[in-house]
């Protein structure tokens, strides 16, 4: 499946559109990660522990958004956007992504 942010799909035609589609994820911070970006908030640097939990529910709310597109009987999603929000005083990560799904065909 082809997943682009753009509204057009170079080298190919929508010839259906078929609505649109979304793929959210929300996941816990654990205990450990969180000291550890607790110390890297004071002494500075990059939270790795928070940088793997935001590709891993990235990459799940991307798989949820396909899923859910192919049932709907699409073969792209155009106009993707992900957006971010932590919930519960922080402890908590929400990645959702919205598109449209498409049906389309490669241009002869």
């Amino acid at each position: 499946m082809k997943i682009v942010t753009t509204h057009t799909l170079e080298g190919y035609e929508i010839v259906e559109y078929k609505g649109v589609v979304f793929g959210e994820v929300i996941n816990g911070i654990d205990f450990i990660k969180d000291i550890g970006a607790s110390f890297r908030n004071l002494v500075g640097g990059r939270s790795k522990g928070y940088e793997e939990e935001i590709i891993q529910s990235r990459t799940d709310a991307l798989r949820e958004l396909e899923s859910r597109a192919m049932s709907m009987g699409a073969n792209a999603v155009v106009g993707l956007r992900i957006d971010y929000e932590t919930l519960g005083g922080g402890g908590m990560i929400m990645v959702s992504c919205t598109g449209t799904a498409v049906v389309v065909n490669e241009k002869q």
